[in-house]
């Protein structure tokens, strides 16, 4: 047995959690559960004064009812808490491979603690309350009604939470997937996301439960701007890998989800904060992701990130405000979606071509604007409808807004249904030599030189040809080694960089070329836990491009029935359909609740302003 195998003997486990962090969770989960529920009780029974006078207190400090001012606060630290431990999280498994175990994981922590004070935040919102709270509430019992608000941002956090037991479970069936776009991930990072509209309904309703004594304090000002601000940032989730450099789709999938999210947040930014309010929302962004960058790479020693910054599609959007289109919401949105999704996506993409590891070349730009324009125009829309919400105009029809959001989904749907589309030229090959370099002592660094056959399997100009070694240890390297090769000749490339293959570091050659997305393993060290052999960095490499997936999701049982994961992923989907669906709902309680009723003409999809 060779050294490299003994050191990955006691790797932790590629499948699901150990039997006894399964029981310490759901024993603490149970005494929660039991506590919220009797302080929940003794509080509708009037047998504790303690919340009531916390919340109103807090109430007055931010002019805004009790059942409003304690949940937002709690939600507010919550994901801030949340998306702290969601970058740190992505970050350790991109530096440091699988976890031992769910209470191994220091990120884990935060992450659960976050959403499960989105969950609390909720509840806190339905409890509270003794009288009707608005004119949109909904009825619990006789006496009891909660706002839409609280419903919706409970729903939203048990969604998420619900994500933990399931992703052990999946791991159990399938092996651990080491990639952001797991389905049960998508549950908790969805769940968290969507619980920023209801938050900001929340917050409408409490407006709304006084309208004479509204007040816009320092408070609820950086409040909203906090919340739209996080709005971009939790529409941004879905592609942090690319931010990292580790992004396991097609590259032509980023421009997409840059101007939906983009669209969908600066419109609804600007529609309900006024002059200036995308941009302002779009630095706020910008400091909270990159305060959290900051923490998670130079100060916690994790692979450091980049993001979006969404200041072009701001921009943009704010000319657009300033035109007559802006009495018009539904055509302001739509105007505004396709801005953000032409000049919108070409500003933002003079930062990615500046700081990421992959910019975007000219060759996906036809692809690129197929997929995003559609998108960003009915997320622009949406972004305007949900303006509307909160600024008490009146929306469209009911069968129009309900259209709107399926032809939003579907058309995102197709989208990356294409972005995920990928061929994997298994018949072809490359020829890889290494190339020795100094190292320090147990190390091995080498240089490679690639020769991909046939040499017509790549264009003059792919999106990528890169060497990406990532889980490993080294001085001054934090988990991420990305190295975009020199192209010397038709299929021929050169590395620009040491690339190391030792330890428990994972090298591969990627390529990426329209739909082909293929790679080639160089190098992965033993694993007894999954099982699987060494891949052994040999001086001369003859090997057949596979699909990546096999490589960057090791552990992962490719063996498992394709069926059952077919179903499983189909299954996370009829539920996040239905978050979705909750919140179109709760957006349209509000607005027949809370605005004033004019005679709309369905006829007309572009009304005029309130």
């Amino acid at each position: 047995m060779t050294s490299t195998q003994m050191t990955f003997l006691a790797e932790p486990s590629a499948r699901g959690a150990g039997l006894n962090q399964v029981i310490g969770l759901s024993i603490a989960a149970l005494v929660i559960t039991l506590i919220m529920l009797w302080v929940g009780h003794a509080h509708r029974t009037h047998r504790i004064q303690w919340l009531t006078r916390l919340a109103e207190k807090l109430g007055e400090k931010f002019h805004r009812p009790s059942w409003v001012a304690l949940p937002v606060l709690v939600f507010t630290t919550s994901i801030i808490c949340a998306l702290f431990g969601f970058i740190w999280d992505v970050s350790w498994h991109i530096g440091n491979g699988r976890d031992p175990g769910p209470l191994a994981n220091p990120a884990h922590y935060f992450i659960i603690i976050g959403l499960f004070g989105i969950f609390l935040g909720g509840m806190t919102a339905i409890v509270l309350p003794f009288d009707k709270p608005g004119p949109a509430a909904v009825r619990i019992t006789k006496n009891w009604h909660a706002p839409v608000g609280g419903i919706l941002m409970a729903a939203c956090g048990l969604y998420a939470m619900t994500g933990f037991p399931l992703d052990d479970i999946w791991h159990r069936i399938f092996g651990q997937d080491v990639t952001l776009w797991g389905p049960t991930h998508l549950m908790m990072i969805g769940g968290a996301c969507f619980s920023l509209f209801a938050v900001l309904m929340l917050e409408r309703e409490g407006e709304a439960d006084d309208a004479e004594e509204v007040h816009h304090g320092i408070f609820i000002t950086i409040l909203r701007y906090l919340s739209f601000g996080g709005m971009f940032i939790g529409l941004s989730v879905y592609q942090i890998e690319y931010d990292f450099g580790v992004e396991q789709f097609r590259l032509v999938l980023q421009p997409m989800m840059i101007a939906f999210a983009a669209a969908l947040a600066a419109a609804a930014a600007r529609m309900t904060m006024g002059r200036g309010a995308a941009i302002i929302a779009a630095l706020f962004a910008i400091a909270l992701r990159g305060g959290v960058a900051l923490l998670v790479g130079p100060v916690l020693g994790a692979p450091i990130n980049w993001f979006p910054l969404y200041l072009g599609p701001a921009l943009v959007v704010e000319l657009v405000a300033l035109t007559p289109l802006f009495k018009r919401p539904l055509l302001f949105g739509a105007v505004s979606g396709l801005a953000v999704g032409t000049v919108g996506l070409w500003l933002e993409s003079l930062w990615i071509s500046t700081v990421y590891h992959y910019p975007w070349p000219a060759s996906i730009w036809f692809e690129a604007l197929a997929m995003a324009v559609p998108v960003s125009v009915l997320a622009g829309i949406c972004g305007a409808m949900f303006g509307m919400v909160l600024t008490g105009q009146r929306l469209p029809g009911r069968r129009i807004g309900i259209a709107v959001v399926v032809a939003t989904v579907l058309v995102v749907g197709g989208a990356v249904a294409n972005g995920l589309h990928i061929l994997v030229p298994q018949q072809n090959r490359a020829t890889i030599t290494l190339t020795e370099l100094p190292s320090a002592p147990g190390q091995r660094m080498v240089s490679a030189d690639v020769q991909i056959r046939p040499a017509d399997m790549v264009s003059a100009h792919p999106d990528w040809v890169t060497i990406l070694s990532w889980q490993g240890r080294m001085d001054n390297q934090r988990g991420l080694v990305i190295d975009r090769l020199d192209r010397v000749g038709p299929g021929h490339y050169r590395s620009t960089q040491p690339v190391p293959v030792w330890g428990s570091w994972k090298t591969l050659l990627r390529v990426q070329d329209g739909y082909t997305m293929t790679g080639v393993p160089i190098y992965e060290p033993a694993d007894d836990a999954i099982p699987a052999a060494e891949v052994p960095a040999l001086s001369a490499i003859d090997r057949p491009f596979v699909q990546e997936v096999t490589i960057l999701q090791r552990e992962r049982d490719q063996n498992a029935p394709a069926w059952l994961f077919t179903a499983g992923s189909i299954l996370v989907l009829i539920f996040s359909l239905m978050v979705i669906a909750a919140l179109t709902w709760g957006a349209g309680r509000l607005n027949n609740s809370l605005s004033e009723p004019e005679p709309v003409d369905e006829k007309q999809p572009f009304p005029k302003a309130a």
